[in-house]
């Protein structure tokens, strides 16, 4: 239906300058029949509001925000100036302003092409899924990427069983996005285990989230040199030097900030309290005091996608309160911080706590054929150490079919890159893994079990 109302859209402009080119009207009478025009537009889009696929979401917000100013501005312009008299309206001037009409509203478009009408996957849980927010304020961190002396500032974003009452006792998990991710990434993961009874928190790292904003409401998107780097590091130029000191930088502030986050979420459960490092609207207090209080903290999981489940890993190998660990096509970057004659050194300690591995095909045959080598790689090493390690594998999956992107956005997803798997099965059935390790190992579940390949 979004192409059936661009074309609506787009014919109403090449009527008017048809209309004016033929006519050749004063410039007064085009400003009203621009300003019929417009209002054609806009009441055009409201009928089309009556048929699935076209809403007032995220996907048509800014076309609806165009279409009103411009109803509203070319009826006030007429009604000031249709008493004037003035000159023919200039074909050159007819042409232009067709063509910038249909720039524009191509434009503003744009959202509702790149995106699904996604609602998220049914989760399997009998709990309603409720939501509340905050931002942390580490005072003991120096933003590294402002100038102006501001602290770091990690965004939290809770998802609950909106029916759990006063007494109940949910096991977290802490999940951390990719690069150019945001908190967003995995909503389906956090809905099926929200609804089977756990509280999840799905945290933005700033500068290395797509966008999230500050707690003076300012938007803040990926750092351009974050964004460079990524892309050098992921090329065959980029020296095993650069990528290991590159990659030690973004795992030291990601894991700073799941460990500041994870911190503080425990301190406030504990004390059932929420003290100054908390930043939130008033209407969020009764929310967040009410999901704070249902937390278990002696029922910790972590898990994350890419960067984030290495972060994960990280975390899951230094802290004594994690109980299971989770990461999504990650290369475990944390455990290979050295480098001796071009060959990382990897930390072979044994891996304290349940782990499990969800890899992409490539990814899982360039981790078997590193084995088959000889040539030391992290995943290999830490899964072959784990105290209960666990990996598995989709076959024709890619790296973003562990994320909700190629089922709202595929367009942007095939660019990040995605496999030929049916996406909804992948990711419904990531998720019922994710549900059953956890399960196991933070609810005393049935023993897990895990396939070689999903497929």
């Amino acid at each position: 239906m979004n192409i059936v109302l661009l074309l609506l859209l787009i014919t109403c402009e090449l009527v008017l300058a048809i209309f004016t080119l033929k006519t050749k009207p004063t410039k007064t009478t085009w400003l009203g029949a621009r300003a019929i025009t417009s209002c054609t537009q806009l009441v055009g889009y409201l009928i089309f509001i009556l048929f699935p696929g076209i809403d007032f979401g995220f996907r048509f917000k800014v076309l609806f925000i165009i279409l009103l100013i411009r109803a509203i501005l070319s009826g006030i312009v007429y009604a000031l100036k249709h008493h004037k008299a003035s000159d023919e309206k200039r074909p050159a001037a007819t042409i232009v302003s067709a063509l910038l009409g249909i720039i524009l509203i191509s434009v503003s478009m744009v959202p509702s092409f790149l995106f699904r009408d996604y609602t998220g996957q049914k989760p399997s849980g009998s709990h309603e899924v409720a939501t509340t927010q905050a931002i942390l304020v580490d005072s003991n961190r120096i933003e590294a990427f402002e100038t102006d002396g501001s602290h770091r500032e990690v965004p939290v974003y809770f998802f609950y069983p909106s029916d759990m009452g006063d007494t109940a006792n949910c096991p977290l998990v802490i999940f951390s996005h990719g690069a150019f991710g945001y908190y967003q990434s995995n909503m389906s993961t956090y809905q099926q285990l929200a609804s089977n009874g756990y509280v999840v928190v799905s945290l933005d790292h700033p500068y290395h989230s797509f966008f999230t904003k500050d707690t003076d409401g300012k938007t803040i998107t990926v750092s351009p040199e974050f964004f460079q780097n990524v892309m050098y590091i992921n090329s065959d130029t980029a020296p095993e030097e650069e990528i290991c000191r590159l990659s030690g930088e973004w795992m030291d502030l990601r894991e700073d900030d799941m460990n500041f986050a994870l911190d503080t979420i425990k301190q406030a459960a504990e004390n059932n309290q929420l003290n100054d490092v908390w930043k939130y609207e008033a209407s969020e207090d009764s929310s967040l005091k009410s999901v704070i209080s249902a937390i278990d903290c002696d029922k910790i999981g972590l898990m994350g996608h890419s960067l984030g489940g290495a972060t994960s890993v990280s975390l899951g190998q230094m802290r004594s309160d994690i109980d299971a660990v989770i990461d999504l096509d990650g290369t475990m970057l944390s455990m290979q911080r050295n480098l001796v004659d071009g060959m990382y050194v990897i930390d072979d300690t044994p891996y304290p706590v349940p782990l499990l591995s969800i890899d992409n095909e490539e990814h899982h045959f360039a981790r078997i054929e590193s084995k088959e080598q000889g040539i030391p790689y992290a995943n290999n090493v830490v899964l072959d150490n784990a105290r209960e390690g666990f990996d598995t594998y989709f076959a024709g999956a890619g790296h973003m079919n562990y994320t909700d992107l190629p089922l709202f956005a595929p367009f942007l997803a095939n660019m990040l890159g995605t496999g030929e798997i049916d996406k909804n099965y992948c990711v419904d059935t990531m998720n019922e893994l994710v549900l059953q390790f956890f399960n196991c190992y933070l609810m005393e579940g049935e023993a897990f079990t895990v396939q070689e390949c999903y497929e």
